[in-house]
């Protein structure tokens, strides 16, 4: 009797208490999947979201938690469309490099607005720290669910494809050196020449201003909303686990840190 008591409460044990924060977008489509699964194993999932979004649906198998941002249907999915739409331009690179700031900055303003009316909202702040949940899953592309989880105290989990500027990198301590991997826009390989790893780590400065612009103003929103001066860097570190949408036949191999898993089949179809 008692070995079948301690078995039951194992079983309870299994399930746990899960925040998630999304990204919109193929971010968004990629991730509902897993949280399907998850809630089908037992696990309570509560997904927050804007009021306005392009893919992210209630569903049956997630309780949905919603709050109002600045801006409106009409103004998000212009900018999304405009984004694409630069993202598959060709040119020189300093062309494309330009338009794909240009409206980075536009989407990474309206991210950083909306993440601050998230964490300006009240009456949700004090649902979420009263209900005690087990760890936090988010995609930090938006580092608006790392500064939640720090706030929190929740264990973070990370489900991303990748960081722009390579903040990723950095933050897990990953070897990333220029000479040997080819740069975003580079159209190089692994087999370079000695001018192609040159150009490669040329390439490579446009971080400096991509993680300014990117992250800054998020950066500013953690540390007055913390009430402590702090970086999105620094937050990032505090990952637990990191689940790369990689799949090293088609992503450049690289080394990982023990708490990195990729995990590029779970964008692949199956029958």
């Amino acid at each position: 009797a008692l070995v079948l008591l301690l078995l039951s409460l194992l079983g309870l044990a299994a399930a746990g208490k899960l925040l998630v924060v999304p990204v919109d977008g193929s971010h968004w489509l990629s991730m509902r999947e897993v949280l399907d699964i998850l809630a089908q194993r037992g696990h309570e999932v509560v997904v927050l979201a804007p009021e306005v979004s392009l893919h992210i649906k209630p569903s049956k198998n997630f309780m949905m938690k919603m709050y109002s941002v600045p801006y409106t249907q009409e103004e998000m999915e212009k900018d999304f469309k405009a984004f694409l739409h630069t993202s598959f331009e060709e040119g020189s690179f300093i062309e494309r490099f330009l338009n794909v700031y240009e409206h980075m900055k536009k989407l990474g303003n309206m991210s950083a607005a909306c993440c601050q009316h998230l964490l300006q909202n009240k009456e949700l702040m004090r649902f979420l720290e009263d209900s005690k949940f087990d760890a936090l899953l988010t995609d930090p592309v938006v580092p608006c669910g790392v500064i939640l989880a720090e706030h929190l105290s929740l264990p973070s989990v990370y489900f991303l494809r990748g960081i722009p500027c390579g903040l990723d990198f950095e933050a897990t301590q990953c070897p990333n050196p220029p000479s040997y991997v080819p740069r975003a826009f580079t159209q190089l390989t692994d087999r370079m020449t000695f001018l192609q790893r040159v150009k490669n780590l040329l390439f490579d400065t446009q971080n400096l201003f991509l993680c300014d612009f990117a992250f800054d103003p998020f950066s500013k929103l953690a540390s007055e909303f913390l009430q402590r001066e702090v970086t999105v860097q620094d937050l990032l570190r505090k990952g637990s686990v990191w689940l790369l949408r990689l799949e090293f036949v088609l992503d450049y191999p690289r080394p990982l840190m023990p708490n990195i898993i990729p995990i590029g089949g779970v964008n692949c179809a199956h029958k």
